[in-house]
């Protein structure tokens, strides 16, 4: 019983150190999530809910996205976040860089009637 409470006391302490390990997504994960994503992404687009910031990641364009969709923007991002820091890492520049940079290319490819947003902070379709 003393063993058992001491191993309970221990894991108890020693959780926070590996929380980090243990909730990081690996690279294929994280892929597969942002694929899952990409037709819900397209759809709330069309509705025009939602749109490319000038940063890389989504933003609302509507203030009313309920709260399943709110989660799903901010998982989105998230993923963004960690792909860009990724790249940002491997070719020693700034996160915030490589996330304008694929804002570029994210306006390049955008369908006609999405909303961009302008680096003023204001929002133009496509």
């Amino acid at each position: 019983m003393k063993k058992l409470l001491v191993a309970l006391c221990l894991f108890y302490f020693c959780c926070p150190i590996f929380v980090p390990v243990l909730q990081a997504k690996d690279a294929q994960t994280i892929k597969q999530d942002m694929m899952n994503r990409l037709p819900r992404i397209n759809e709330l687009k069309k509705q025009g809910k939602i749109g490319e910031n000038h940063n890389g990641f989504l933003a609302l364009v509507q203030k009313n996205l309920g709260a399943a969709d709110q989660a799903f923007l901010e998982a989105e991002n998230a993923d963004r976040k960690a792909v860009y820091e990724a790249i940002a890492k491997q070719q020693g520049t700034s996160s915030e860089l490589v996330g304008q940079l694929r804002a570029k290319k994210i306006y390049e490819h955008a369908n006609s009637g999405e909303f961009l947003m302008k680096e003023d902070g204001s929002w133009a379709q496509k």
